[in-house]
């Protein structure tokens, strides 16, 4: 329970740095919401990385280049998920704003996101 609550600590910071990264990017620039999502998910995928090692998970007895790849591995299919539903939900419901679709969307990837990332990334390898 307390790796769930971190998680979650750990993704909250994720989705802030998601959701400011797309909110300035549609205040400050031309870029449109579905070009806005593809660059404040990589810096939020890096956010959480850093704080799921660190605060989270600790270290996986891997490489950190073998982790940072799972990690990137789990980060982008969750991504995909997140951003498959965030551009499902606009599509569908032209009227809903881009923020609605993240909250939404980043809710949808997160039990996919815990499994993986504490099964596949960061789970000691057992000794023969």
């Amino acid at each position: 329970m307390k790796k769930l609550f971190r998680f979650l600590m750990a993704g909250s910071v994720g989705f802030v740095v998601d959701a400011g990264v797309l909110l300035l990017l549609l205040r400050f620039t031309a870029i449109g919401p579905f070009g806005g999502r593809a660059i404040s998910i990589p810096s939020a995928l890096l956010a959480t990385w850093v704080l799921n090692r660190n605060f989270t998970f600790g270290h996986s007895d891997r490489s950190l280049a073998a982790e940072g790849f799972r990690y990137g591995s789990v980060g982008l299919t969750s991504a995909l998920l997140n951003y498959a539903l965030y551009s499902a939900l606009l599509m569908s419901a032209p009227t809903l704003r881009p923020i609605i679709a993240l909250i939404l969307a980043s809710a949808a990837a997160t039990a996919f996101s815990f499994f993986g990332y504490s099964r596949f990334v960061f789970r000691h390898r057992q000794n023969p």
